[in-house]
């Protein structure tokens, strides 16, 4: 494992930091001097990143659950490095390493048959298989700006305990992570060495896919990408439905539990290969099923173009939130390309398919069946959301999670005040992100910008509800169509690479033309939480001042809530501008010409640990 760089004397000094400067560690400053990044936001004039062309041909004959596969990568490196190995991922070997299902799954690594490195067989060993990465050196090093093919062949047992992929029934499978693929190679740290476990996500590059997958008949496929052969595979009724519902605004039923039944699904050949492309993508995932329920529709996701996205599921029967998937990804789909984040969305398809996990890939979520169809929905709106992050935006999940999971738990508050209320959408969002991390202790609370892997208090808290709240909170000071300029200016900044956090910050600061350190620093670099106290206030000839401490030390926004002697209320809203100069003490004045009876500071979702000091009542 990489040792860490946020090292106790690093934290004192960005803590203690005057400027409050946004800190860097060594080899993220080390990028922005050798000028791959930018500190206009941008990527560098020297920014670069790797690129591989994957060909994969995938066998999986159910009941049976051995995965086969053949591939061949032709990797090329836009890097001004000469590579004299590569490191390839091997993401199944989690299972063995006990890191998911508790001791591990020691049928389910992976083993590689046979590679070769530009046609020459290249050793690899087959027992290291609980590593989720493994060194390959190069007989002659891949330099700068040239390329060189790997043929791969290699097997697995599907593992048969429920996750992120592995069998689901006898016959219905969630195929992810499935291929050996050469890791990320980038500008501030190398080789992408760190071992997967089961509690964090991934980092991979762009690339294009090109694959098969070969199954008895009887057996869709649903994958990542664009199927180039419906009618090969397909019965010509089902063919027909599935073209049907690339036009449609009302859901298709493409297959049914009759269909099965009848035998009228798939092409009646002993077995079919189903032929996928998907170019510009960091990763796919492929499910299988002799028994699903297919579903789809299509929505307008640009409306300047007119372009349609085609909605699909695929589920049991008898799981009732299913039937309604393919509308509540419609509405998804349409509402997250035209309002947060604003861009369309990007892929001919998205596939809700029936699993365990509540888990996101390129084009396809691997949802778990629920009764509670508001949280099913809310479950897929989430994970819908991650198109953007990190699909759009290849951010590094693995080290900072709080790069994608903070803005898909962002989009689905907002998307739920559409869907519910805001009421509803409120108590929900303080239930489900915020309330348990408030009233936690929090004296051991690590900085959101902490490396995933390093964070030791409240993991969860700091990949979701904190940064969540972050991006809520800047929503708030800059106002919406000012957040959504600076928004979009990071995200056209970096759509299709590999944004780190000061490439968000200093994006979101020229996109906004706001200096906004202050407010950065003290959301991601400091160890705080919530708690505001209304320690006094005082009557002025035309309202109050209230003297507010940030005990907590967040700068959130807050509305001062005036009760006033004839009964009646009123609201003054305070954006986080307020501490701006200050973020430990600041006086507030409102204005009223009423007498108060009491003042009460209510942060709303910006829940306070002790709201029994939020409150001033006349004496």
């Amino acid at each position: 494992m990489m040792k860490p760089f946020f090292c106790a004397a690093f934290l004192f000094l960005a803590f203690a930091s005057s400027a409050q400067t946004l800190n860097m560690p060594p080899e993220i400053q080390k990028a922005y001097d050798n000028g791959t990044r930018s500190l206009s936001g941008k990527p560098g004039n020297k920014y670069w990143q790797n690129h591989g062309r994957y060909t994969i041909a995938l066998t999986v004959m159910p009941p049976d659950n051995t995965i086969r596969g053949v591939e061949q990568i032709t990797y090329t490196n836009n890097s001004p490095d000469t590579l004299r190995s590569l490191n390839m991922k091997l993401i199944m070997n989690v299972h063995r390493a006990g890191q998911r299902g508790g001791a591990g799954d020691t049928s389910a690594g992976i083993k590689v048959d046979d590679i070769r490195i530009q046609g020459a067989e290249t050793s690899w060993n087959n027992n290291t298989d609980t590593t989720t990465n493994q060194m390959v050196d190069l007989s002659t090093p891949l330099l700068p700006h040239d390329s060189l093919k790997l043929d791969i062949t290699w097997h697995y047992l599907l593992s048969r305990r429920g996750g992120r992929e592995g069998v689901i029934d006898s016959t219905s499978f969630y195929i992810a992570y499935f291929y050996p693929r050469v890791s990320v190679y980038d500008d501030y740290k190398g080789w992408d060495t760190q071992p997967h476990v089961g509690s964090l996500e991934f980092y991979n590059d762009f690339n294009d896919y090109s694959f098969t997958v070969t199954v008895p008949k009887n057996f869709v496929v649903w994958a990542t990408g664009t199927l180039l052969n419906p009618n090969e595979v397909l019965q010509p009724e089902v063919a027909d439905r599935l073209k049907q519902s690339m036009t449609s605004d009302s859901t298709v039923n493409i297959a049914t539990k009759e269909d099965w039944s009848a035998g009228k699904v798939t092409a009646q050949n002993a077995s079919n290969t189903w032929k996928w492309s998907a170019t510009n993508v960091s990763d796919v995932a492929i499910g299988i099923s002799d028994h699903y329920d297919w579903d789809a529709a299509s929505v307008i996701v640009d409306n300047n173009t007119g372009r349609r996205t085609s909605m699909q599921a695929a589920f049991k029967d008898e799981s009732t939130d299913f039937h309604h998937s393919v509308q509540y990804g419609r509405y998804s789909l349409a509402w997250f390309s035209n309002n947060w984040p604003g861009i369309p969305y990007p892929y001919p398809k998205s596939n809700a398919f029936q699993g365990f996990a509540d888990m996101e890939y390129p084009m396809m979520m691997n949802d778990s069946h629920v009764n509670d169809l508001a949280f099913a929905r809310l479950v897929q709106d989430h994970e819908q959301a991650h198109t953007y992050f990190p699909f759009y935006m290849g951010t590094n999940e693995s080290r900072y999670a709080f790069m994608d999971e903070g803005w898909a738990t962002t989009f689905e508050y907002l998307i739920g005040i559409t869907e519910q209320d805001q009421a509803a959408a409120d108590k929900f969002y303080k239930s489900f992100r915020v309330t348990r991390w408030i009233h936690a202790a929090h004296e051991k609370e690590n900085p959101i910008i902490t490396p995933s892997p390093d964070v030791t208090f409240g993991g969860g808290n700091n990949a979701y509800g904190k940064p969540s709240l972050s991006y809520l909170a800047l929503k708030d000071y800059l106002g919406d169509k000012l957040f959504k300029k600076a928004l979009h200016n990071y995200m056209n900044n970096w759509n299709g690479k590999h944004p780190i956090p000061w490439d968000y910050f200093y994006s979101m600061e020229k996109g906004s033309g706001k200096n906004l350190d202050w407010f950065f620093y003290n959301w991601f670099f400091t160890p705080s939480y919530i708690d505001l106290t209304l320690a006094g206030a005082s009557k002025t000839s035309d309202g109050y001042t209230l003297d507010i401490k940030n005990v907590g030390g967040f700068v959130v926004p807050f509305d001062v809530i005036a009760t006033y002697e004839d009964g009646s209320t009123e609201t003054f809203h305070q954006t986080p501008g307020v501490w701006e100069h200050d973020q430990k003490e600041i006086s507030v004045k409102i204005k009223t010409a009423k007498v108060a009876k009491s003042l009460q500071l209510d942060g709303g979702i910006f829940m306070d640990a002790n709201e029994k000091d939020n409150t001033w009542t006349a004496n």
